[in-house]
């Protein structure tokens, strides 16, 4: 049974395209491997939060994970500053991390462009401390999308470059998880290829009825066709998509072919969406607030997953600090 590390962001809640694209396939990893799974709140400190977002953005994306599927008895939850051995492994790996490939990496340079006043320490040296994260179980895989890629490149480099330093062939190549035809991307209702909070065009698990309507009824559309079996514009091939994972096959059929006699009605499709959403939607809304009022439960399963990933990251940390030379003898 493998190792699978996977980091989750502690700040914006979980929308379609989380669920349907990586959430699923968490949940479906949790009956084959060994799963960790962390919510990141120390990456977040590098925007700064203050001290009641930091802990109940944690807490609420706790509550979503689990309504979503993840389970405890079958994988590790845990918050990652309640394993502050990460922080010393960060340390180490830090030593031997240099600037000018620090500096190189894709996410710091785009960072130093979209907030050029806020260009600190932890923005550069993410990638170690991803690499801690992830080195701190000794992972063998790690799902990672296209923009992680190259932090799972750079934590390879820091797992060889400490075996090779210290003449050991201690930590793991890690690798990228893939998860092949199962990956699936949702698309936004504006027309993106992308559905995100950044983007501003994402559809919540935890928004109301009311609320999915109104976004979906302002979703981009065209003209409609003007000839049969036309191809569709890239707004309404996103309806289409999103409508695949959440309606019937006979009303996607229905509304295809509409489309393809050049007598589909984008309102009528757009409200038949809506409704479809809400109904795989709700099921998860109604857990999420079922949970949000079982604060003891919640605590125990952070406390059952901190005292487990501890306990792993313990052992690994101990192991380091004798390979680079630091015991329970001082001399």
């Amino acid at each position: 049974m493998e190792t699978v590390l996977s980091g989750i962001r502690s700040t914006g809640n979980l929308h379609l395209g989380n669920y349907f694209g990586a959430v699923r396939n968490f949940i479906k990893m949790q009956d084959e491997n060994n799963c960790y799974f962390f919510i990141a709140d120390y990456h977040s400190l590098t925007t700064h939060p203050t001290p009641d977002n930091l802990k109940n953005s944690s807490k609420q994306i706790l509550i979503e994970y689990l309504a979503a599927g993840l389970d405890p008895e079958k994988s590790t939850l845990y918050i990652q500053s309640d394993v502050p051995e990460v922080l010393e492994l960060y340390l180490f790996l830090n030593m031997n991390a240099y600037l000018g490939e620090l500096e190189r990496c894709n996410s710091f340079k785009d960072k130093v462009r979209q907030q050029p006043n806020n260009v600190n320490a932890g923005l550069l040296t993410y990638p170690t401390l991803m690499a801690a994260d992830i080195l701190i179980h000794r992972a063998d895989k790690v799902p990672v999308g296209k923009d992680q890629e190259q932090h799972l490149e750079m934590t390879r480099t820091f797992a060889n470059r400490f075996n090779n330093l210290y003449k050991v062939n201690y930590f793991k190549e890690p690798e990228a998880y893939n998860f092949g035809e199962n990956l699936v991307k949702i698309p936004g209702l504006d027309g993106s290829l992308k559905m995100g909070k950044s983007e501003g065009n994402a559809l919540y698990l935890m928004d109301p009825p009311e609320v999915i309507r109104k976004k979906v009824m302002r979703a981009k559309t065209d003209q409609g066709p003007t000839e049969e079996n036309q191809t569709k514009s890239q707004e309404i091939e996103n309806l289409f998509t999103i409508m695949r994972h959440v309606s019937t096959p006979e009303t996607c059929e229905y509304f295809n072919d509409a489309y393809n006699h050049c007598q589909i009605r984008y309102g009528d499709m757009k409200k038949q969406l809506a409704e479809d959403i809400i109904r795989c939607c709700e099921p998860i809304r109604e857990r999420i607030l079922d949970l949000s009022q079982q604060e003891k439960y919640l605590e125990e399963v952070m406390d059952a997953g901190a005292a487990k990933a501890r306990a792993n990251a313990r052992k690994t940390l101990r192991e380091v600090r004798e390979i680079i030379g630091f015991s329970n003898k001082r001399f």
